[in-house]
């Protein structure tokens, strides 16, 4: 028999136990690579800690939720076949994906930067998605300006 492959579900995430959130714990599980979570865990506290050296009035956890549900899409677009063609219909996003959209394209922010240390580039990138400004919240109103665009082809969602 073949092994079995599981994916693991958001009730099986324990919250991490410094900030006592599964905002985090799921935040560390996506920042991690080749199963190093120790690394993982070490970069995310370390920009926690330089947020909270830079933001004083507020914690540094309310600020990283801060920054997620800022860089949360709203709507998106997704391609329909309608009468041989394509369409990109715009469709509301539902509350888990949006959360892992606003990690992935935080993330993927964070990465495509390069010169300083990963918990430097990962804390500028916080703090500037909770300002609204910053690569993954380009990412995000270009997401919103396409639905915006397409706006015409609604109609076909069902």
């Amino acid at each position: 028999m073949g092994t079995k492959t599981f994916t693991v579900s958001s009730t099986q995430i324990k919250p991490d136990a410094v900030y006592n959130s599964l905002l985090v714990s799921k935040f560390i599980n996506c920042l991690m690579y080749d199963g190093k979570k120790a690394t993982a865990k070490r970069v995310f506290y370390t920009a926690m800690d330089l947020i909270g050296k830079k933001v004083k009035d507020a914690k540094p956890n309310e600020v990283f939720e801060l920054a997620i549900n800022n860089i949360k899409p709203n709507i998106e677009t997704r391609s329909r076949r309608v009468g041989g063609q394509n369409y990109q219909v715009p469709i509301s996003v539902n509350r888990k994906r949006q959360q892992s959209l606003a990690i992935r394209w935080l993330l993927e922010a964070v990465r495509a930067k390069s010169g300083r240390p990963m918990p430097e580039r990962l804390a500028d990138e916080i703090l500037a998605a909770s300002r609204r400004e910053g690569a993954a919240m380009q990412t995000r109103e270009n997401v919103h300006k396409m639905a915006e665009a397409n706006r015409a082809f609604a109609h076909f969602a069902w």
